[in-house]
């Protein structure tokens, strides 16, 4: 196991540390005078950290393959808010040296808990074929194991093992409120949306030392693969109505809600244009959760807007240390005299 995580890197500021990481991203740059410089992303359980390497470059860059595990000697030092590492020495880490566990983060939800809530759901639903059509996916062992352990992105929202499932419950849970709300929503149908719309996921990605993109994922894309699997699944109910499978696939490939972010068709359903909304929603409540840690893990105080976070485009102020700020003042200015 690790001694020194990503997480604990604040309290090491302009300290030397040798550890191991993920080389999720390996760039070779050239600097003004024409020599090259590394660029790189390393990752642990505990999120990730850009690294720079100035000196020794062209030595080290045949010592180590993007997606491997190294060992990095290092400085800990800050750029332009962020911390990052000013790297000496990389080179691949010996098999033996390390815990794969300690590189890939994982979600703080318990998966079983998990898995009986999305079934709970499931079991829930009135409409015969959805609910038999989500249960051959539930039931299929290669596709429930996968579902346990896939990320939701390779480095976006719920970015860890796990990650889809814990996406998929929690907009289960808002998904089921809004239909609610709505009474004209087709409730199983917005669920189905919600479980299927991004199970081309399980095969789009790769997780191993790292989150990466297989072949599959890299040529067709989630959603295309995911309609592939619905096909699949459907041809072994063939008593399933014909309308109702159009509008599971229409919501599939529509759920991305824009051309521009890689969405065939339009949302053109009440249930699609809910299910495209809530899922942004979610990715993006999770995305701040996710800045808003880090910038504190960072050594940033609570109540100070992060560094610009590309994923947002703007950044962001944490509600419960500004408030806690603004109490702490306004109790230490009343005093008596």
């Amino acid at each position: 196991m690790k001694d020194l995580y990503i997480a604990d890197f604040a309290a090491h500021e302009d300290k030397a540390i040798t550890s191991f990481f993920v080389a999720t991203q390996k760039q070779v740059r050239t600097k003004k005078d024409a020599t090259p410089y590394l660029a790189l992303i390393l990752t642990d359980k505990t999120g990730q950290v850009e690294g720079r390497m100035w000196d020794n470059v062209t030595e080290c860059i045949p010592l180590f393959e993007q997606g491997e595990v190294v060992k990095v000697r290092a400085t800990v030092c800050r750029f332009d808010g962020r911390l990052q590492l000013k790297v000496d020495r990389i080179k691949r880490a010996p098999l033996g040296e390390f815990d794969l566990g300690d590189f890939l983060p994982k979600t703080t939800k318990d998966i079983d808990a998990l898995w009986l809530e999305l079934t709970k759901y499931v079991s829930s639903f009135h409409d015969p074929h959805l609910k038999a059509l989500l249960t051959g996916f539930l039931d299929d062992k290669q596709i429930s194991s996968a579902l346990r352990d896939a990320p939701a992105a390779k480095g976006m929202h719920h970015a860890w093992i796990g990650g889809l499932l814990e996406h998929i419950v929690s907009l289960l849970g808002i998904a089921h409120l809004a239909a609610g709300h709505y009474p004209d929503i087709n409730r199983d149908l917005l669920l189905t949306g919600v479980v299927l719309h991004d199970i081309g996921k399980l095969r789009e990605l790769a997780w191993t030392t790292g989150f990466s993109y297989t072949m599959e994922g890299q040529l067709l894309g989630h959603i295309t693969i995911g309609i592939g699997m619905v096909e699949k699944k459907l041809e072994s109910l063939p008593d399933f109505p014909p309308n109702l499978r159009l509008l599971v696939e229409h919501m599939i490939l529509s759920h991305h809600g824009q051309y521009a972010f890689g969405s065939p068709k339009l949302p053109m359903i009440p249930e699609a244009v809910l299910l495209h909304y809530l899922d942004d929603m979610d990715a993006k409540m999770q995305t701040i959760r996710s800045e808003l840690e880090r910038s504190l893990a960072q050594g940033r105080p609570a109540d100070q807007f992060t560094d610009w976070i590309r994923a947002m485009e703007r950044s962001l102020l944490n509600t419960t240390g500004f408030l806690a700020d603004a109490a702490s003042g306004s109790r230490s200015g009343s005093g008596e005299v």
